[in-house]
């Protein structure tokens, strides 16, 4: 059912499935892009001691599944690693820069994953590569 953390305040089990897209949906997440992006996300991650349960990337949308403390919240988390990656991947791919305007819509998607429901969404999510 996932691991309990805790903090200095709460005791939490807080798993989330967030999914996000390139602005205009471009399929700009392929190759060396790819790469470093998730290497951004997993160093965003681990900052701020937000595990990871499972990361895919597709050319034009992300999945993550990540535990996040409550008291930090998922959506401060998705801002930090979107903000970041649009900085540094705009920085060091001119191509994507040429492209569009920002990495990211302004928009994503979260839902909590719990109990039962979290193999059946990291199958999900594994699975998503061979779409």
């Amino acid at each position: 059912m996932g691991e309990t953390r805790s903090n200095n305040n709460v005791v939490y089990r807080c798993t989330y499935h967030v999914v996000w897209c390139p602005k205009y949906r471009r399929k700009v997440i392929t190759g060396d892009v790819d790469i470093r992006l998730k290497q951004i996300i997993r160093e965003v991650c681990t900052e701020r001691d937000a595990p990871i349960v499972e990361l895919e990337t597709m050319p034009d949308h992300v999945h993550l599944l990540v535990t996040v403390d409550p008291q930090y919240g998922i959506h401060r988390l998705v801002k930090q690693i979107k903000g970041r990656s649009s900085r540094l991947i705009r920085q060091e791919f001119p191509e994507v820069r040429s492209r569009i305007p920002t990495l990211w819509t302004n928009s994503y998607f979260v839902a909590t994953v719990g109990g039962a429901t979290l193999e059946i969404a990291k199958r999900y999510v594994e699975s998503q590569r061979n779409v």
